[in-house]
Parts: structure tokens; C-alpha cells; sequence
């Protein structure tokens, strides 16, 4: 009964691509698939942005700024069909996009997590009005899902966003510093806890998930990772 009534559902709500909408089993169709630009080498070492040289080491922000996390990894570059597929998750109420972009996270970076040993994910926090105003938060939903796939524990109460900021895609990168300035607080013991994975949608400048990966280090965390969706160009 359990088959039959998901052959029904699948009927009635066929797959979508997430990318241009129309029916397609698995989510991305073959046609956005060869638009959109998966993230590979040569990459930063660091925050993975694509670089242009294989013997580059660091895309150019990791190469004159300190970041306080260890590494990070995205599945593809910010533009085109991939900007319009995240905005739609993020503003429009598509959740269901969530699950292909955790399969596709799975797929790609699963090797890469289990040798990061993560001993929870976090998602980048929203504050209560932002929260409020959207319904939902988007890392929120992928690190839960990403937390069922990998059998890795899910805290959203270690870190709460306490100070109601300006949109970052508004700011410029050294505004984008300044506005994060005591935006985050940890609000739980991290006791036992020695890496974390963050999990957000997109990965720009990286001041969102450096100012978490400060606090959490404030605290004893010895270890930082991050996975986003998506990830700016790194020249």
C-alpha cells in the first residue's frame, strides 16, 4: 500500500526541476545541468571558490584575510539558473528544493565530511523578526535534512543571532564586517562538541560564517567546516 500510494503522489505531484521547473525525475533536468557550473578544481584550498590557475593555492580573499574556519565546500557558482533556484527557496517557499540540494551535497562531499568528523551541524541562524517575516530558514531545512542523510546530529540551539542586521547582499564587504559586529552569541554549552559543519544557502565574502566560526572558537570549538549551495567567484 505504502508503494501504490507514493506512485499516486508522484502522479499527482510529479519531480520538478528545481532549476527551470519543468517535470524531470531526480530534480535538475539534463538541460540545466549543462548550464550550471558545478564547482571542481582548481578551487581555493580554503573556502573552495573557483580560482583560475591549477597551481593557485587561494582564491584572493583567503589570500590576504584570516579566516577562522577550516575549510568550506559548495556545489556551484552563484549565478544564472542557480541564483534563481535559491531565491526561490529562500523567499518563494520552495522547500522542497532542499532535498535535491542535500542529495547533491551528499553526493559530492560525503568522503570530504566523513574525514572532517563533524560532531554536529549548525545552521546559520535567523532573528526572530527575519524569521517571523519569511516563515521558515532555509539553512535551517538543509541542515536537517543534510543531519538525517549522514546520521550527524542537527543543534539549532548553540547559536542564536541576537541583533537584527541589514541584509548582507546590501552591504559592501567592509560594511558587511562591521554589520555582523556582536551579531551572533552561543547560547548553549559546547561542551564535548570539537568540530562543527555550518550550513548556510550561499557563501560570499564568508563574514557570516566567520563571525560564527569566532564565536564558537571563543568557546572551545576546536574545529570549523562549512557547506553552502552555492559560492561567489574567487577572482
Amino acid at each position: 500500500m505504502t508503494k501504490i500510494f507514493r506512485k499516486i503522489l508522484e502522479w499527482i505531484y510529479p519531480e520538478t526541476c528545481i532549476f527551470c521547473g519543468k517535470v524531470c525525475k531526480g530534480g535538475i533536468c539534463p538541460k540545466c545541468a549543462g548550464e550550471i557550473v558545478c564547482i571542481e578544481e582548481p578551487c581555493c584550498k580554503k573556502c573552495g571558490k573557483p580560482v583560475r590557475y591549477e597551481e593557485q593555492e587561494y582564491c584572493h580573499d583567503c589570500s590576504v584575510k584570516h579566516f577562522s574556519y577550516e575549510q568550506g565546500r559548495s556545489l556551484w557558482l552563484h549565478k544564472g539558473l542557480v541564483k534563481h533556484s535559491i531565491y526561490q527557496f529562500k523567499y518563494h517557499n520552495r522547500r522542497v528544493y532542499a532535498d535535491v540540494y542535500v542529495r547533491e551535497l551528499v553526493h559530492r562531499y560525503e568522503s570530504v565530511i566523513t574525514k572532517w568528523n563533524p560532531d554536529v551541524i549548525i545552521p546559520v541562524p535567523l532573528h526572530k523578526k527575519r524569521r517571523r517575516q519569511r516563515g521558515y530558514n532555509q539553512a535551517e531545512i538543509l541542515a536537517k535534512k543534510l543531519g538525517v542523510s549522514l546520521a550527524i546530529p542537527v543543534r539549532t540551539d548553540l547559536i542564536k543571532r541576537q541583533r537584527y542586521t541589514d541584509p548582507q547582499k546590501k552591504l559592501d564587504k567592509g560594511q558587511r564586517r562591521t554589520n555582523l559586529k556582536d551579531a551572533f552569541a552561543v547560547t548553549s554549552s559546547l561542551e564535548n562538541i570539537r568540530s562543527v559543519i555550518i550550513v548556510d544557502d550561499i557563501y560570499t565574502t564568508g563574514s557570516t560564517i566567520n563571525a560564527i566560526a569566532e564565536k564558537l572558537k571563543e568557546k572551545g570549538v576546536q574545529k570549523v567546516w562549512f557547506l553552502t549551495i552555492s559560492i561567489g567567484q574567487g577572482f
